[in-house]
């Protein structure tokens, strides 16, 4: 999570959508930069609005605009899975070495997934909080020249986004009847994706 006070914009680390890249190049630039651990840094909305939005108000910013960044959501499962099936995690529950693709999104779309495809939702990442906590500026992972864009323009700064955390390749084949089900049981998530910029 990245805070520019001056600004006054939140940007949230959504796992694997290139926050490692974005908080390399403009850590320089926020006020607080949160890195550690992964559950402050990764915050979703209801943990931002839960310990940061009220800190935020006591120091005078009673608005802040939150930025989030999707990613199409089968792509973002083969990120999640190449990242998975690094040597460092290999032995481990979470590790999808011996595991194909499509196994894996089998896995992801059941109600009770097993540790290697437990690894969230967007759309439970960006949903807006009761008392009106929402992410005002959602970017689509694939629209990188829109949102450096916004942030050129609402920090004032020229950035050059270093590739950063980048899983090796793998096969994400996917059959027919897999991506159906995705589609079915990921509902949420593929709206999320559509609605952004």
């Amino acid at each position: 999570m990245l805070i520019f006070w001056k600004a006054r914009l939140v940007f949230l680390a959504v796992p694997k959508t290139g926050s490692t890249a974005f908080e390399t190049a403009l850590s320089p630039h926020a006020a607080l930069v949160v890195r550690d651990p992964p559950e402050l840094k990764h915050a979703p909305v209801y943990r931002y609005n839960r310990f940061f939005r009220p800190m935020m108000e006591k120091m005078g910013a009673e608005t802040m605009d939150v930025l989030a960044v999707v990613r199409e959501p089968v792509d973002w499962l083969g990120s999640w899975y190449r990242y998975r099936q690094r040597d460092f995690l290999n032995g481990k529950p979470v590790s999808t070495r011996d595991i194909s693709f499509d196994a894996f999104c089998q896995a992801y779309a059941t109600g009770d997934p097993p540790p290697y495809a437990n690894v969230g939702s967007q759309a439970k990442f960006v949903e807006p909080r009761p008392n009106g906590t929402a992410v005002s500026h959602l970017y689509k992972y694939e629209n990188q020249v829109g949102l450096i864009g916004f942030l050129e323009d609402r920090l004032g700064v020229a950035l050059d986004i270093p590739r950063r955390n980048v899983s090796p390749p793998s096969d994400l084949a996917l059959s027919p009847e897999t991506e159906a089900r995705l589609r079915r049981k990921c509902v949420a998530d593929f709206e999320v994706w559509q609605s952004a910029l």
